[in-house]
Protein backbone atom coordinates (compact mmCIF):
# COMPACT_ATOMS: atom_id res chain seq x y z
CA UNK A 1 0.00 0.00 0.00
CA UNK A 2 1.29 2.93 -1.13
CA UNK A 3 1.53 6.41 1.10
CA UNK A 4 -0.11 9.54 -0.91
CA UNK A 5 3.07 11.42 -0.16
CA UNK A 6 5.15 8.99 -2.48
CA UNK A 7 2.68 9.66 -5.07
CA UNK A 8 3.47 13.30 -4.56
CA UNK A 9 7.13 12.48 -5.43
CA UNK A 10 6.16 11.53 -8.59
CA UNK A 11 5.98 12.89 -11.94
CA UNK A 12 2.40 13.36 -13.69
CA UNK A 13 3.67 10.86 -16.44
CA UNK A 14 5.04 8.33 -13.36
CA UNK A 15 1.37 8.89 -11.87
CA UNK A 16 -0.62 7.66 -15.19
CA UNK A 17 1.29 4.75 -15.89
CA UNK A 18 1.23 3.56 -12.76
CA UNK A 19 -2.73 4.51 -12.75
CA UNK A 20 -2.99 1.89 -15.33
CA UNK A 21 -0.96 -0.58 -13.57
CA UNK A 22 -3.24 -0.77 -10.69
CA UNK A 23 -6.51 -0.49 -12.80
CA UNK A 24 -4.60 -4.01 -14.71
CA UNK A 25 -3.67 -5.42 -11.33
CA UNK A 26 -7.29 -4.57 -9.93
CA UNK A 27 -9.09 -6.19 -13.21
CA UNK A 28 -6.90 -9.43 -12.78
CA UNK A 29 -8.09 -9.64 -9.05
CA UNK A 30 -11.66 -8.92 -9.71
CA UNK A 31 -11.20 -11.84 -12.05
CA UNK A 32 -9.39 -14.34 -9.57
CA UNK A 33 -12.54 -12.96 -6.93
CA UNK A 34 -15.05 -14.58 -9.70
CA UNK A 35 -13.26 -17.78 -10.79
CA UNK A 36 -12.97 -18.52 -6.67
CA UNK A 37 -9.18 -18.32 -7.20
CA UNK A 38 -8.63 -15.16 -4.56
CA UNK A 39 -5.49 -15.54 -2.44
CA UNK A 40 -5.27 -11.94 -0.50
CA UNK A 41 -8.91 -10.60 -0.66
CA UNK A 42 -7.44 -7.67 1.44
CA UNK A 43 -4.98 -6.99 -1.64
CA UNK A 44 -8.42 -5.78 -3.54
CA UNK A 45 -9.11 -3.41 -1.02
CA UNK A 46 -5.46 -1.79 -1.04
CA UNK A 47 -5.48 -1.45 -4.78
CA UNK A 48 -8.72 0.27 -4.54
CA UNK A 49 -7.26 2.68 -2.21
CA UNK A 50 -4.16 3.14 -3.82
CA UNK A 51 -6.04 4.21 -7.26
CA UNK A 52 -8.41 6.62 -5.34
CA UNK A 53 -5.14 8.21 -3.93
CA UNK A 54 -3.30 8.56 -6.97
CA UNK A 55 -6.38 9.54 -8.67
CA UNK A 56 -6.45 12.61 -5.77
CA UNK A 57 -2.98 13.39 -6.21
CA UNK A 58 -3.83 13.73 -10.27
CA UNK A 59 -6.09 16.03 -9.96
CA UNK A 60 -4.14 18.35 -7.54
CA UNK A 61 -1.31 18.52 -9.61
CA UNK A 62 -4.02 19.25 -12.29
CA UNK A 63 -5.28 21.92 -10.37
CA UNK A 64 -1.74 24.02 -9.93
Amino acid sequence: MAKAAEFRDMSVEDLRRREQELDNELFQLRIRKAMGQLDKPLRLREVRRDVARLKTVLRQKAGR
